[in-house]
């Protein structure tokens, strides 16, 4: 076990030691030209997929630690009842393991944020060269739909003070809560220095019922959005759709 602990910890010291030379990779390059800040950097897309593969071994480490948890609560809960072990110290391993189940999800949260945030450059860059996006442009409203994503540059700057009323569109029209991921800047935005404070994650598919709905509804409110068909060429993500205007790096 405290093998497994180191290990663990210098998973942890990889991952904000590799994640942070990109960042700083980042950081130090020249400031780019207006037009190309249209496109995301490239070692951007790398620094996230090298988070998510780091974040991806130490989930694996994580829920190897569930399991030898989860044996040894099992063998004591049998000593409990036969007496030999005070029942306090099943109170501490249930804890115990409670932790280390949040700690998975924590890290699952975030390989999920890093999908999304791939997904996102991807969209950019396939925007910006315009392959198989139809363009149409009124009143400086932008919308774009291509086979792998939709854009909407909204009318107006979206916040999430105006979140509330797309949870209660959504609640009214289906019954249930709006499926959201991530709302606002999360842990693995900060760590890869991407703005996300005022964006949300919606895991529905832009083609489904509750989807389609819900981007009629925020075109009609003029709140810019991406929406995720599916997996961009060279990027393997799943469906969303990012309400707010699309991320860019933390100035």
């Amino acid at each position: 076990m405290r093998a497994l602990k180191q290990s663990w910890s210098v998973m942890v010291l990889l991952l904000c030691v590799g994640v942070g030379s990109a960042t700083a990779q980042n950081a130090a390059a020249p400031a780019a030209k207006p037009d190309a800040q249209l496109q995301p950097p490239a070692n951007l897309i790398e620094a996230t997929k090298l988070y998510k593969a780091s974040s991806r071994a130490l989930l694996a480490l994580q829920e190897s630690e569930v399991s030898d948890a989860t044996t040894r609560l099992a063998e004591l809960r049998l000593l409990v009842d036969q007496g030999l072990v005070a029942k306090s110290e099943l109170e501490n391993s249930e804890a115990g393991l409670a932790a280390l189940r949040a700690q998975v999800a924590a890290t699952q949260k975030q390989i999920a944020d890093a999908d999304n945030m791939i997904a996102e450059i991807g969209a950019e860059e396939e925007l910006a060269k315009g392959s198989r996006a139809q363009l149409v442009s009124k009143q400086y409203v932008t919308f774009a739909n291509s086979s792998s994503l939709i854009r909407y540059n909204g009318k107006t700057h979206w916040s999430l003070g105006g979140l509330d009323e797309v949870q209660g569109f959504f609640a009214a029209k289906f019954g249930y809560s709006l499926p959201t991921s991530a709302i606002g800047q999360s842990a693995t935005h900060n760590r890869l220095g991407y703005d996300h404070r005022n964006a949300v994650d919606v895991a529905l598919h832009p083609d489904s019922l509750a989807g389609k709905t819900l981007i009629n509804y925020l075109q009609t409110q003029g709140i810019p959005f991406l929406a995720f068909r599916g997996a961009i060429p060279g990027v393997a993500t799943g469906p969303h759709i990012h309400i707010g205007s699309a991320s860019h790096r933390l100035s």
